[in-house]
């Protein structure tokens, strides 16, 4: 007998023990938590930070990602200082009030100036650990107008690092649409918070929360990041410039 004739001899031959029958009810569960890890890692904001999140866009029926160019907006924005107001000045009402200060990103459109604020949240059974969220709105002469909102589903709100990393869409009717940028918190005594795009340096703007100033609300330019998946892995430094994130 050959070396060949010995292989398929081998091969014909039954195993000593039995192969065991196939766990399908495990093998259906591993493969849920699968494709609901997917989920996460693929939805917004996943590509700069690991996190789990719920964005909402308010009376949008218009809402794509942006092209990894210079978003094209209904007209022209103008950037200028941050700045931030009590949230007294610009009343709202309902689930959009402004818990703690507004912040202005210093981008007007032809709606009027973006501004960032956190809302109360109170979901004891499906969020238990998540108190607050953050508002994207436009305010005009008549108040705010809430935009988008996001905030941390999995676990605390206020753990370290992080949180509610979203946005870097078009949201709005028609022609009458809003930038949204990629915005969210660190809780952390973050004093810069950088990321890169296409390999160039980028840098968040930063506005420490009135409320708990350990908690960083940042944002980005959107001509410099049009969208969360153009970002690499968000990173945050101290006031000393030590290294906070991995």
């Amino acid at each position: 007998m050959n070396e060949l004739e010995r292989l398929k001899s081998a091969l014909n031959e039954a195993p000593p023990e039995p192969f065991a029958a196939p766990d399908l009810a495990r093998i259906m569960a591993d493969g849920t938590r699968i494709r609901r890890r997917r989920r996460l890692l693929t939805g917004a904001g996943a590509a700069a930070a690991v996190v789990a999140v719920v964005a909402v866009v308010f009376g949008a029926v218009q809402v794509r990602p942006q092209p990894q160019q210079a978003p094209v907006a209904a007209a022209p924005s103008t950037v200028g200082p941050a700045s931030t107001v009590p949230s007294t000045a610009a009343p709202a009402t309902g689930r959009a009030t402004p818990l703690g200060d507004v912040v202005s990103l210093g981008i007007k459109n032809p709606a009027g100036e973006l501004v960032l604020y956190a809302y109360k949240m109170d979901e004891p059974q499906a969020l238990p650990g998540v108190s607050f969220g953050l508002m994207l709105a436009v305010r005009d002469g008549s108040g705010l107008h809430p935009v988008y909102a996001a905030n941390e589903v999995n676990g605390s709100d206020r753990s370290f690092g992080f949180h509610a990393t979203s946005g870097g869409i078009l949201a709005g009717i028609g022609t009458d649409t809003t930038q949204v940028p990629v915005l969210g918190y660190f809780a952390g005594p973050a004093a810069r918070i950088t990321s890169t795009v296409h390999g160039k340096p980028v840098e968040a703007r930063l506005a420490k929360w009135s409320e708990d100033p350990g908690v960083v609300f940042f944002w980005f330019d959107p001509v410099q990041v049009p969208s969360a998946g153009a970002l690499t892995p968000l990173a945050a430094y101290s006031s000393g410039g030590t290294r906070l994130t991995k």
